[in-house]
């Protein structure tokens, strides 16, 4: 494809964006406005899937047996681009990862390239993805198929800065359960097997553990019950633990240093322990350079600017999963939160301003370019057609 044609078909895709802004518009503030946690944004699900069904694409609802999940595809051309959408919220602070950002923007992206895709020799596949925080959405969808037959794979996500990539730690949730004995905390405490004291010990030799673990190893979490009353000895305690590594390879020398922490708070006091995984593993990212230098271009044309990173936002995802299977980008989108950050109360507010609603046209306009820019890269659009999701 001649620059010639390329600038001629994204000045009609940019056409085609500013018709459906209104609608993405709606769709971020709605989402936002009504926050909804993981596996429960039957409202978001719902609106998503309206603007959707007006593009003429083939629409898939309530797949793979997740009743927030949806999938919709146009054109029948040889390469196959994914636009992964999310809409899950966080308890209590709400939209403080700004995922009604991605879910408009991955709907504009998508009805800005919808008219043009026989041109571009493109098939586009929209999915809306539930319970990135927690519940592993993708890679779930992954597991039962619906990311079978793309070649590539993109999403964007708001941040308190602008980058082409999301550096990103594989993870693992696990849900930890401590059951002892109720008793009296002074008639009769011999009598009790106190809960919490295991998760205390627990805790402290996680601290201790740091000493012995690598730079880039991570564990946190949080008690979601500690106890009924300051007069009874707790018998039942529940956390929920995040433990991450640089990869899947990693976890498997970390976890096993952990889940002994937490045997011996259960070892210590007598008390039962069970964990649970709640989620699929995260994996690592693999992002494509290739794709990720045709985006950041895309980006810049759009009026982003990428300054140098004073300091690497790292964290873990579900897409990270899918790009071990085909070529993936995850850039971020400045939405002009600093100082507030991700998962605090002032990025939520910071993911409904007018920053954000920018955000949303021009990452979703970049991402749209980036697919004809693709198109007209012959060794890359073959290299990516050399891979197919399983």
């Amino acid at each position: 494809m001649e620059n010639t044609d390329r600038s001629a078909i994204k000045a009609q895709i940019k056409r085609e964006a500013e018709r459906h802004f209104e609608t993405a518009l709606t769709l971020s503030h709605r989402i936002h406005e009504n926050p909804e946690v993981g596996f429960e944004e039957h409202r978001a699900h719902d609106w998503m899937v309206r603007a959707v069904s007006e593009l003429d694409m083939e629409l898939q609802d309530r797949v793979d047996e997740l009743d927030t999940a949806f999938v919709a595809q146009a054109g029948e051309g040889s390469l196959s681009v994914g636009i992964c959408a999310e809409y899950d919220a966080l308890p209590n602070v709400g939209h403080a990862c700004g995922h009604n950002v991605i879910a408009a923007a991955a709907y504009l992206s998508t009805a800005a390239l919808r008219p043009f895709l026989e041109t571009l020799g493109v098939s586009v596949r929209i999915l809306g993805t539930p319970a990135e925080e927690s519940g592993g959405g993708k890679v779930l969808m992954l597991e039962k198929g619906s990311f079978k037959g793309l070649n590539a794979a993109m999403m964007v996500h708001p941040a308190p800065t602008e980058s082409d990539r999301m550096p990103t730690l594989a993870a693992k949730h696990l849900d930890i359960t401590y059951r002892g004995r109720e008793a009296h905390a002074s008639g009769y405490p011999q009598e009790g097997i106190n809960a919490l004291d295991a998760m205390t010990i627990a805790q402290v030799a996680i601290g201790l553990q740091r000493q012995h673990i690598y730079p880039y190893d991570q564990v946190h979490g949080y008690v979601k019950h500690g106890g009924d009353a300051p007069n009874v000895i707790p018998a039942l305690v529940e956390a929920m633990y995040l433990v991450r590594s640089r990869t899947l390879s990693d976890l498997t020398i970390l976890e096993p240093k952990v889940r002994r922490c937490f045997e011996a708070g259960a070892l210590a006091t007598g008390s039962q322990l069970e964990i649970t995984n709640p989620s699929p593993p995260y994996s690592e990212f693999v992002t494509d350079e290739e794709m990720a230098s045709l985006y950041r271009d895309q980006a810049q044309l759009c009026g982003r600017p990428f300054p140098d990173p004073t300091r690497e936002f790292r964290a873990s995802t579900d897409m990270a999963n899918i790009s071990l299977e085909i070529p993936s980008i995850h850039p971020l989108l400045d939405i002009d939160s600093l100082p507030a950050i991700n998962h605090q109360p002032e990025f939520t507010r910071a993911a409904g301003s007018s920053a954000a609603d920018r955000a949303i046209f021009e990452g979703a306009l970049a991402m749209a370019y980036t697919v004809v820019e693709i198109v007209s890269k012959e060794s890359l659009r073959s290299r990516l057609i050399s891979h197919r999701c399983r």
